[in-house]
């Protein structure tokens, strides 16, 4: 299945052929949409050329910063968000040897995994648990113990990021998730 989150086929590709892209994708996925958040790797490798995870973190950080911050941006928060992803590029170098796709493929189950992906910059239990779920339905990268790790996100239907395969799974996932905050505010 090829990857369609961004909804802009280069972007899409970049996403595809890239792990770091991928998980800097999610990464970038607050407060600002989905697919915007998603093309920005595919911007950053137009700006900067690569998006080779020791070539971000050796980056001169004022000029990363100015390249994310060039409209239009990779974030809303683009300053914040390239100090960031430079911070996540060191920890994939560091830890995974500059190969994003580590994190997932070398988990031993379900909760390693999602212990990994919670150890990233930026990722917190309930980002840990979508991109568990992203990996698991869009790559097929499923190690025992995947579903609970990834809790509700592991289920059929239209909860998030990972259920985003095309134009009008993307609505859905908006759907639900506006009738979610609804309920919240609600209750």
């Amino acid at each position: 299945m090829a990857i369609q989150i961004a909804q802009d086929p280069a972007a899409d590709k970049v996403l595809a052929e890239s792990p770091f892209a991928l998980l800097a994708g999610m990464m970038l996925d607050q407060q600002f949409p989905m697919e915007r958040a998603f093309a920005g790797p595919a911007k950053v490798l137009e700006r900067f050329g690569s998006l080779e995870p020791a070539a971000i973190a050796a980056a001169d950080p004022e000029r990363f910063s100015e390249l994310c911050r060039t409209p239009p941006a990779i974030h809303r928060y683009g300053g914040s968000m390239a100090a960031r992803l430079q911070e996540l590029a060191r920890v994939v170098v560091d830890e995974y040897d500059g190969d994003a796709s580590r994190i997932w493929t070398e988990a031993s189950d379900g909760k390693d995994l999602l212990k990994r992906i919670q150890g990233l910059p930026g990722f917190g239990k309930q980002k840990a648990q979508i991109f568990t779920a992203l990996v698991a339905k869009q790559l097929g990268v499923r190690p025992a113990g995947w579903e609970k790790a990834a809790g509700d996100y592991a289920l059929e239907g239209y909860r998030s990021v990972a259920d985003v395969v095309d134009p009008v799974s993307l609505q859905k996932v908006r759907d639900y998730k506006k009738a979610k905050k609804a309920a919240a505010k609600d209750a």
